[in-house]
């Protein structure tokens, strides 16, 4: 998942997308903002690190330096000057030109964009009360800040005359694109509205800013919440001895000395349910993780139909039917008819799948000597059993061959070498704020330092749950920036002094995420609103699932998967066992998907007028209403904690990661056509796809890599659906 904290936190305000209220409402909120005296700011910029660009290498954040009370008084001095900027260049006498207002626009705000890329990543890494408490108070000074720039009439009248004459300009391509990402931004913001729409905007704007930050922080508390203690040992057999000291020592540092704390992951599905012997804490499980959010002093159903409605309203003030309409917009599928269709045309055979997988989990409940009905808890438990059968395959004997560090370095970075030359060296003089976090330099293949990249790849308290890529500084030739880059998963640390292993489902998000980083660290264009992953939601998850599928490209497996004791590779039999199992349960993994993705086209599909909703029966309606109601295989995420969809950036948007799967199926079997694993093909597609960022619109990128558009042969395939 590529997290754009801009977007989530600011809208697109740090990217200056901006677009004011009315021009009085602009001028006297700034007017209001208080006034720094010079000396208070002499001395806020000499004790407050944030206040100047940092002189690490590449800007690289001084976490050394960084304290959690720099952060709000650098965030609301970056408000104060950003704003102070932004009038200047919508109030001035000149005619508008690029220079003067869209690169103006480019350079301002890098106060906010330094402190808020710091604070915003640690918010979701590195949380604690005080960081929440000040997301709580920033939230609705950030949404007012980008209103307030988003808003201004002066300042669109001025973008809005350099998109009427862009073609007339005598501008290059990149600029020509920047005004046009610039003009549908302020559009789709509400430049357009009259003023008394304006305050009604404004007023949705800082409650949804609100409600997505109370989502985020009941989140993070709802995962401690929900965790389940196991007072004996027995019940947890199943479960290797490491992951029972694992449990052993949560349990200790929550408090529980002597018991065992098996933690809640952010899916509905565990992965811990495919060890368990035990069914009764199976269920225990899965019901703890299915019904968060329901109930309770942190419960987030009534934030879900709110929020809902809240954005139905919004889409209605700005134009559109419903909220699903208003963001497909802009992006490469343009109308929520189109990715309707595309599900409905996969849903019979996916269904028909799902059913033989669930009929073969049936006759393997039966043959083990049990007599009950499959149910949710049970699907993972047993289909390992069905996978050990048909493919002579145990997940757990894979897990010696995939020693966490040996799948970084000899798996991901490996095959970024082998496609596009670059290497990454160690770079431990470079502070970070957790101990578990680790600093590489990227270089290229002539030797010339491109790029800084941290890996957070362990989970902990005050991290959320998922994975994630996002930027401390974004590539700018314009700023003179490179980039500084960040992913961040929830991989379990073994033990201190012993090995940590990961599925191969965490080796291929461990390539996912890094085809993220690298989309971000490859990025070669002169303006930060155009860099790297600045693209439409249903192509930034291409060149990261792209990415994904060279975890299992025979070469880079003979290559990362060895013993982490002899280092002898993957036996040959194991090998091809774990390639041919590679489709299998499919029908279970494109369904779960598919209906998380249906459940968020349907809450966004809502008209404003809409009653609010109660979420289980919304969720029943909508699963049936799609013939993708199978009992045993529920959505990926539920209402109440689907983060993609309520508090992050994917409302309407979770459709992407197949829309952008597609491209990327038929992108990895183009490759194929065309040697494979080698540095030709892949320097084809960084300087096609990953250095062009938004500077060329998605489609045409892709075909300029691929000489056609995409056909649906190679997600079929990828799928097990041909």
């Amino acid at each position: 998942m590529r997290k754009t904290l801009i977007a989530i936190v600011l809208g697109q305000v740090l990217l200056v997308a901006g677009c004011s209220k009315s021009e009085e409402m602009t001028s006297t909120t700034a007017a209001e903002a208080p006034a720094t005296p010079v000396a208070a700011t002499q001395t806020l910029e000499q004790q407050n690190p944030l206040f100047a660009a940092s002189q690490l290498q590449y800007q690289a954040p001084d976490f050394s330096a960084i304290k959690t009370e720099h952060f709000q008084p650098a965030l609301e001095a970056g408000i104060t000057a950003q704003m102070a900027e932004v009038l200047t260049i919508a109030e001035q006498a000149d005619a508008p030109t690029f220079s003067n207002t869209i690169e103006a626009l480019e350079r301002s705000g890098a106060l906010l964009s330094r402190a808020a890329a710091v604070f915003y990543n640690l918010s979701s890494s590195n949380s604690n009360e005080d960081i929440r408490r000040i997301q709580r108070e920033m939230a609705p000074k950030m949404a007012a800040h980008t209103d307030n720039i988003n808003l201004n009439a002066k300042l669109f009248n001025r973008i809005d005359s350099l998109y009427q004459q862009r073609e007339q300009l005598a501008l290059t391509p990149e600029q020509v694109r920047l005004i046009e990402v610039y003009h549908q931004r302020f559009v789709l913001a509400g430049a357009r509205l009259t003023d008394d729409q304006k305050v009604q905007i404004r007023a949705l704007n800082e409650e949804e800013s609100t409600l997505t930050n109370d989502f985020q922080q009941r989140l993070l508390k709802l995962t401690k919440e929900n965790a389940v203690l196991v007072a004996d040992v027995k019940m947890l057999n199943g479960l290797s001895d490491s992951a029972i000291r694992n449990a052993a020592k949560d349990a200790k540092d929550a408090g529980h000395d002597g018991q065992y704390l098996l933690n809640i992951t952010n899916t509905t599905r565990q992965p811990v349910l495919a060890q368990l012997n035990n069914r009764e804490l199976r269920q225990q499980i899965w019901q703890a993780s299915s019904s968060r959010g329901l109930t309770g002093d942190n419960e987030t159903a009534s934030l879900v139909a709110r929020l809902a409605k809240l954005r139905a309203q919004k889409a209605e003030l700005l134009g559109y039917e419903n909220w699903a309409t208003y963001r497909l917009a802009p992006q490469m599928a343009k109308t929520p008819a189109a990715v309707f269709d595309m599900f409905g045309s996969m849903v019979p055979a996916v269904v028909e799948n799902t059913e033989k997988e669930a009929a073969a989990i049936q006759a393997m409940i039966k043959e083990t000597g049990a007599d009950f009905e499959l149910q949710p808890w049970d699907w993972a438990y047993y289909a390992e059993k069905v996978r050990k059968a048909q493919y002579d395959l145990d997940e757990s004997s894979l897990k010696p061959y995939f020693e966490f560090n040996r799948v970084l370095q000899d798996g991901v970075f490996f095959t970024l070498n082998q496609l596009y030359g670059v290497t990454f060296k160690p770079r431990p003089d470079l502070p970070v704020y957790h101990p578990d976090v680790k600093a590489w330099e990227m270089f290229d293949a002539d030797g010339s330092s491109m790029a800084i990249f941290y890996g957070d790849y362990f989970a902990r308290e005050g991290k959320r749950g998922g994975a994630w890529m996002s930027s401390f500084v974004r590539q700018s030739e314009l700023l003179n920036q490179k980039p500084v880059v960040v992913n961040v998963m929830n991989i379990q640390k073994a033990p201190d002094g012993e090995p940590t292993f990961v599925s191969y489902d965490q080796v291929t998000t461990m390539f996912h995420e890094l085809g993220h980083g690298t989309h971000g660290m490859f990025s070669k264009v002169k303006y930060p609103s155009l860099s790297g992953t600045a693209v439409s939601r249903d192509f930034v998850e291409f060149p990261s699932t792209f990415e994904e599928d060279w975890a299992g490209h025979p070469t880079v497996l003979a290559n990362y998967a060895k013993h982490y004791q002899t280092g002898e590779p993957l036996p040959a039999d194991m090998l091809d066992k774990l390639l041919r199992s590679r489709s299998f349960n499919m029908g279970f993994d494109t369904l779960e998907y598919m209906s998380a993705a249906l459940l968020d086209l349907e809450w966004h599909s809502l008209k404003a007028d809409a009653p609010l909703q109660d979420v289980a029966q919304f969720e029943a309606a909508a699963l049936a209403k799609h013939g993708v109601n199978l009992s045993a295989v529920p959505p990926r995420y539920r209402s109440t904690y689907f983060a993609h969809a309520f508090p992050g950036g994917y409302s309407a948007s979770y459709y992407a990661y197949m829309w952008s799967e597609i491209l990327a199926a038929d992108a990895f079997a183009y490759v194929q056509t065309q040697g494979g694993l080698n540095r030709d093909i892949g320097m084809k597609f960084r300087k096609a796809i990953r250095e062009v960022g938004n500077s060329v619109p998605p489609m045409e990128a892709y075909e300029n890599f691929r000489g056609q558009q995409p056909t649906t042969d190679g997600l079929l395939k990828r799928r097990g659906l041909l």
